[in-house]
């Protein structure tokens, strides 16, 4: 076990000082490109916060639609085959549910600012 800082929390001051200290002295296409570079140590940051928890409830999901075990790798190559068989689809009970809460899970850790996902938080 490493000692503080965590990884996360070593990627969002790097994000942090960019953003706040090197980015107002950037112009043009280098700005763009720090930019780009910023929003993949943010993403970076979001993915290793939310992974283990989504991975976790999508393989859990995964394992209830299809009957059997394996790895999130796996299950997901199952149920792809499954869909391109036409053995399942949209009609099989709990295939929307997981396909729509899968892409959710996505999106928190993608666009968490996607004007969509955000209405759709504020639906539920």
């Amino acid at each position: 076990m490493q000692d503080e800082p965590t990884p996360t929390e070593l990627i969002k001051a790097v994000a942090d000082f960019l953003r706040n200290e090197i980015t107002p002295e950037i112009k043009g296409h280098n700005a763009f490109k720090l930019r780009v570079s910023i929003n993949a140590l943010d993403l970076v940051t979001r993915q290793l916060a939310q992974e283990g928890d989504s991975d976790a409830a999508e393989a859990a999901r995964l394992k209830q639609l299809l009957g059997r075990q394996g790895s999130l790798l796996e299950l997901n190559r199952a149920l792809s085959d499954r869909i391109a068989k036409g053995d399942v689809d949209l009609q099989t009970p709990g295939l929307a549910e997981h396909l729509w809460q899968t892409t959710m899970d996505k999106l928190a850790v993608d666009q968490p600012n996607y004007a969509s996902y955000k209405r759709e938080l504020g639906t539920k």
